[in-house]
């Protein structure tokens, strides 16, 4: 079919925009946090940061960049990481000079950031924002925000308790192709929103490294369902405006770990590395031999795990149906074992119907854009083409602009907060819990948030 530029001209789609940016409601919490976060506009006072878990992402995404792009707004006064030999080679990896540890009290201690920044392991991310915040800090989290509810609940008292601020990056909110998508919805292009399906395909690169990493234990990452699917179940939130009601959920383990017919601790030390279609020879990436391998002496954890380790005990394929407070319908799904990288996406509404299918990490598709197509009941399709961004779709700079650069509006509300963090957590809680359960499971009865109709 000839693809068709879009009818809707970019002056009343800015029309558009611009409408919803002047009556949207910020609130008001995050805009303190904005404040919080960055140094006043007029100020040669730099924001203080520390940083704790100097993993790949650690180091890259909120270490060398931001050194590389933030430096006249924020300064480094501390790294941290349990690992001695990871610490001393990623802060090496970042170019600060700033002071190391691996005592995190006595970094918070001796150098008092504003603002910790918190990429460690998913199952502490809750100890150190609480200590964090006590001890005087701002938080910026990795997603998610933490893997269970009663550590979800131990954030929100102690922001509460503390007044100080916590922030999740949820960098996919800031993607323009799913920026696009808030906006036609907020803009009634489809009508009244009814219902969404909406399903994730995790590749046999992408999906495989999970099952390689401490991410295969729901002990450590809360199981895909929370570590991955949390960014799916945010944008859900973020497109919907309403919060979850309640999740039934069903999921299983077919692919990896004991269902392999073969087994090693790590892909260096297995005898299957000429017929394993997941070897992975980790020698050949610098950084992660450099961070993991020269390092695993100090904690003994493997970059390069067997996929099919017998430890395995989160699920490879997720489905889920999710009902909103105000009435949407969600059919969600996650699978880890594609052929293809991407998802496929539709909303449903009272005057059309809005699809988007992304593949992310097909060979044989060579594309330098994104694509939405708009349908509207008794009307032609429209087709709408984003440019692609580096960097989950082009959403780790907008945010971290948001964050670091003083003055940076937020519009499409894409600041997400303790709130926000702990609802897109708990759907996949409740999702894992109704799994287990064969039950509904009701995000009410999980913490001490109350799901509302309308996002406050």
């Amino acid at each position: 079919m000839k693809i068709k530029s879009s009818s809707m001209s970019r002056r009343n789609f800015l029309a558009v925009s611009g409408a919803i940016a002047g009556t949207s409601v910020i609130n008001r919490k995050s805009q303190l946090f904005a404040a919080n976060v960055t140094a006043l506009k007029h100020s040669a006072v730099k924001t203080k940061l520390a940083l704790v878990g100097l993993g790949v992402r650690g180091v890259g995404m909120w270490g060398k960049d931001v050194l590389k792009d933030y430096s006249d707004y924020a300064e480094f006064v501390g790294f941290c990481d349990h690992n001695p030999g990871r610490l001393e080679v990623g802060s090496k990896m970042i170019g600060s000079d700033c002071p190391t540890y691996t005592d995190f009290e006595k970094m918070m201690l001796e150098t008092k950031p504003d603002v910790l920044i918190i990429t460690t392991d998913d199952n502490t991310h809750d100890y150190f924002a609480k200590k964090g915040m006590e001890m005087g800090a701002d938080i910026i989290c990795e997603k998610p925000m933490a893997i269970d509810e009663k550590k979800i609940q131990t954030i929100i008292d102690a922001e509460k308790r503390t007044g100080k601020n916590f922030r999740v990056t949820f960098n996919y909110r800031y993607s323009p192709h799913r920026a696009k998508m808030w906006e036609i919805l907020r803009a009634g292009e489809i009508g009244e929103l009814t219902s969404i399906d909406f399903h994730w395909y995790l590749d046999t690169s992408h999906g495989a490294d999970y099952f390689r990493r401490w991410h295969r234990l729901r002990e450590k990452s809360g199981s895909l369902l929370v570590h991955k699917a949390s960014h799916h179940f945010d944008l859900l939130n973020w497109w919907i405006d309403s919060d979850p009601e309640s999740v039934y959920a069903l999921g299983d383990l077919n692919f990896y770990g004991k269902k392999g017919t073969f087994r090693a601790e790590n892909c260096r030390n297995c005898n299957h590395t000429k017929v394993c279609n997941f070897y992975y020879d980790i020698m050949k990436n610098e950084t992660n031999k450099r961070l993991y391998v020269d390092n695993e002496k100090y904690d003994g954890y493997f970059r390069d795990g067997c996929v099919f380790r017998n430890d395995v005990n989160i699920f490879d394929k997720m489905a889920a149906t999710i009902k909103y407070m105000n009435g949407v319908q969600v059919s969600y799904s996650l699978t880890a074992y594609s052929p293809y990288e991407g998802y496929r996406i539709a909303f449903n509404g009272t005057k059309g119907r809005m699809d988007a299918w992304i593949q992310e990490s097909n060979p044989t598709i060579e594309v330098n854009f994104d694509e939405i197509v708009l349908y509207k009941n008794f009307s032609k399709r429209e087709y709408i083409r984003i440019e692609q961004g580096s960097g989950h779709g082009g959403g780790d700079k907008l945010l971290r602009d948001q964050i670091f650069i003083p003055g940076t509006k937020d519009p499409l509300k894409q600041t997400a907060g303790v709130r926000d963090g702990a609802l897109a957590c708990l759907i996949g809680i409740a999702a894992r819990k109704s799994i287990d359960s064969k039950e509904i499971v009701y995000i009410k009865d999980l913490t001490t948030i109350n799901p509302n109709i309308n996002k406050i």
